[in-house]
Order: C-alpha cells, then structure tokens, then sequence
C-alpha cells in the first residue's frame, strides 16, 4: 500500500500525532501555557472529524496487513472517542490551561492515550491491540499523578498502575496461549475459540476476558476504580469514566466479533457483570463523595456493558455503542456542569451539593438531568441504553439473566435520586465559596446536553448509522 493511502487510513491518528510535536515544540519554547489548550482541543476536533467523515463515506483499508485495519465500524467508534474527548478537553482547562502548570504535559498525555484508543478500534491482531492498550494505559497513570496537590493522587497512581499492569500481563499471557494452541496471533481467532472445548483455548479466552474485566473495573477486579476516580483531577476522573471505558468495550465488540458465548464462559458473563451491577448500586449509596459514587456506579455501567455480549452478534455493536454513547454524555454533563471551588478536594462532596439549585440554578439542573437519566428513567437516553441491551438479552433466550440485571439496576435509582434530593429538597449547606463559573464549562455542558437530547428524541437515526 502506498503513502498516501497510509496516510489516509490513518489520518485520525496523525492528526493526534501531529498536535503532540506541537505541544513539544510549544513545551520547548515557552508557549505551552497560552497554546497547549488550543492545540489540543484543535487536534482533538481534527481527528474526530476524520474519523467521521472516512466513516459516512465508507472507507475501508488495510494499510499494515494482519496488524491494523479500518472500516466504517472501527472509524465510527474512533469518532465516538474522540468526540467524548473533546468536553474533557474544555474542562481541563480549567485545571490546566493559562493559570495551571501542567498544560504541555496534560495535551502531550492526552492525546497519547487518545492515539492508544484509536489504535485498539483498528487491530487485527493480539500485538497491536496490546500496543494500543499500553499506549492508553500509561499516560493515563501519569495524568492520575499529575494532581499532586490531592492527597490520594500518588496512592491512586500506583493503584491503578499495579493493577493496570497486571491487565497488560493477563492479556498476553492470554494471547501467548491462543497463539499456541491456533498459531495465530490474529484477533479473530478469539471470536472462534469461544466456542472451543480445548482446555488449553479455554483458559486463554478466559485469560483474555479477565483482563478487559480489570480494564473495565469488573467486580472482582474493581479495587482500583473508586481511589482512581477521587484522587485524580477533575478532567482526569471525566477521562477514565468515560474515554478509557468506551475504548476498552467498543475494543472487546471487535475481539468477540460475530463470535457467540457458550457454557462455561456464558455463565462468566453472565454471574460477574451481574455481581458488578449489585455490588455497584449497592456501594454507591454508601459513599459521601460524588466521584467516588460515580466510580462505583461504572462499575454497574460496567455490568450492564457486559450484558451486551449475552445478546446476539448483530446487534451486540449497537447496544454497546449507544450505550457508550448516552452514558458518555451524561457522566460528561455531571463533570462539566460541576461547580467549581478552590479546593479540589471539596468540590465534590455530596454534603456540599445540597442546596445547589438556590446557589447555581443552572448547574443543578443539569446534573439533575442527568442523574435522572443515569437511573434509567424514561423516556431518557439512559433508559434506551438500558432497554437495547435487556432486549437483546431476552431475545438470545436469556429472561432470566435479563430480569436479575432489570432487578439490579433498580438498586441504582436510590443513590441517583439522592443527589437531586440533596440539590433541590435540602437546606444550603455550609459549602466551599463556588469559584467562578467559566464559559468553557458552561459550553461544555450545553453541548452535552444538546447531543444528550438528540440522542433521546433520535435514537433510531443513532443506531442507524452503526
């Protein structure tokens, strides 16, 4: 293949490497406080639009045979990250744009991990998926250590470093053991071992599953979540919730393939995301803090994803990815729409928000809407989420697996009312001084809001183009 269909093929991932020389060449000569936010959030817009645009108009290429290729589907879910991405980079620059002294470092590490996830939506093959997952993974453990002035920072850092890393290696081991016994590293020999009584097959599926489990902050794999999610910044929390997450499963539709669970490993994807959506609900209502919440509410998210691949193939990528979708875009209000405070520390306490609506009207409406939505409640995109991956469930001849996750996600609405009780029904607590609003934010979640709704009155034309 030549050049410029290289290029082409490529083209969201070059724009991304592009916007990081930029930022270094910024970084080296002294500008990266005044250009580092655009840059990035240039680079960021570029390389969704690509991805879009080589989507709707059907691009297919191989420009690496074997290792990495594209397609509308890959195209559009590489669009779908990086437009999620864009509202993260509005908000970092609160945290770290002119007055803060990370911004080179934070566009640099952002957009790696961006260049990360688009490569995992084009491998064909274990080595390039796992290269992709690295180049995700580790700038992200950096940008959790980047808000040192948070106590928990460098605890969560390493956390999610130890935990990442033993992902990394239970993937391999899992590849190294399919590569032995098919003698192919290729990406879509898993869809066909899934259905394989080789013990020695078995174990490298399940290996393999383990590892997008931690990823995914499966229950028992979740430790790191919740510590991850306080103790990094505010932009970086949005980013592991929502970018790393919709990387991580649009990356496992495209390792399943058209690939159909059987028994034993039915019964893995069924008992554990099962446990994750109860575990998840259940621990979130105990928690004081809203980040922490959110953290173990992804993990319930976490479950429902998961519920997904129960279903049949053909509609297993648009289930997931309008789920992503929606719960990208409500997570994303919640942080943009957050107040902001002097402390970091202080900004999220749930004592904190009551009585939000009577000092900030605008931004406890819209994280009203969008707990509301994040609770299932219709006709809310949140609850269309919920209703594909339940019917596609009943329709693979599941009910009962689909009726205890119906049962679980119930549990959720407690914790989800709870924050809009404590903004609208309580007395003004004795909150942190809000600091001021920024525009930034503000368009932040208006945009959210608006691609929220289109995706709740639409979701026919959504689904339509996966």
């Amino acid at each position: 293949m030549n050049a410029q269909a290289i290029l082409t093929a490529m083209l969201p991932e070059h724009l991304l490497l592009a916007g990081i020389v930029l930022l270094v060449i910024l970084e080296i000569t002294g500008q990266s406080k005044r250009g580092a936010l655009p840059v990035t959030l240039l680079a960021v817009a570029a390389a969704a639009v690509a991805a879009a645009c080589l989507a709707l108009a059907g691009y297919s290429g191989a420009p690496f045979a074997g290792q990495f290729s594209v397609s509308p589907g890959p195209l559009l879910a590489k669009a779908l990250v990086l437009a999620l991405a864009l509202p993260v980079v509005l908000i970092a620059g609160s945290d770290f744009g002119p007055e803060g002294e990370h911004g080179g470092e934070f566009g640099v590490l952002l957009l790696s991990a961006l260049y990360g996830t688009c490569l995992m939506q084009s491998a064909d093959s274990f080595m390039t998926l796992f290269l992709g997952l690295e180049i995700m993974s580790l700038p992200v453990y950096v940008l959790v250590l980047l808000a040192w002035r948070r106590p928990q920072a460098a605890e969560a850092a390493l956390k999610y470093l130890v935990l990442g890393g033993a992902a990394s290696a239970t993937l391999l081991m899992g590849a190294s053991l399919l590569y032995g016994a098919s003698g192919s590293l290729a990406i879509a020999t898993f869809a066909q071992a899934l259905a394989s009584t080789d013990p020695m097959v078995r174990a490298a599926v399940v290996l393999v599953l383990l590892a997008f489990f931690l990823k995914a902050a499966i229950v028992p794999f979740h430790a790191w979540a919740p510590d991850a999610y306080e103790g990094a910044s505010v932009p970086v929390t949005a980013f592991m919730a929502v970018i790393v997450k919709a990387a991580v499963m649009l990356a496992a539709v495209r390792l399943f393939g058209d690939g159909k669970l059987v028994s034993p490993l039915l019964e893995i994807v069924a008992v554990l995301p099962l446990v994750s959506i109860v575990w998840g609900n259940l621990a979130a209502m105990r928690q004081p803090n809203l980040r922490r919440m959110i953290a173990y509410s992804s993990i319930a998210h976490a479950g429902y994803l998961f519920y997904a691949f129960l279903g049949e193939p053909a509609g297993r990528l648009q289930a997931v990815a309008f789920y992503l979708l929606a719960y990208g875009l409500l997570n994303l209000l919640v942080f943009t729409a957050l107040p902001p405070a002097a402390d970091d520390g202080e900004r999220d306490k749930l004592d904190n928000l009551k009585g939000l609506f009577h000092r900030n009207p605008f931004a406890a409406l819209m994280i009203g809407l969008a707990m509301l939505s994040l609770a299932g409640i219709p006709p809310l995109p949140g609850f269309v989420g919920k209703f594909l991956i339940f019917k596609n469930v009943i329709a693979a001849g599941y009910p009962v697996y689909a009726v205890l996750g119906l049962v679980g996600s119930f549990l959720g609405i407690y914790f989800y009312l709870r924050v809009i009780q404590f903004m609208f029904m309580s007395p003004d607590a004795e909150a942190p001084v809000d600091g001021p609003v920024r525009g930034v934010a503000v368009t932040a979640s208006l945009a959210c809001l608006a691609a929220a709704l289109v995706v709740a009155v639409f979701p026919g034309w959504v689904m339509g183009h996966w």
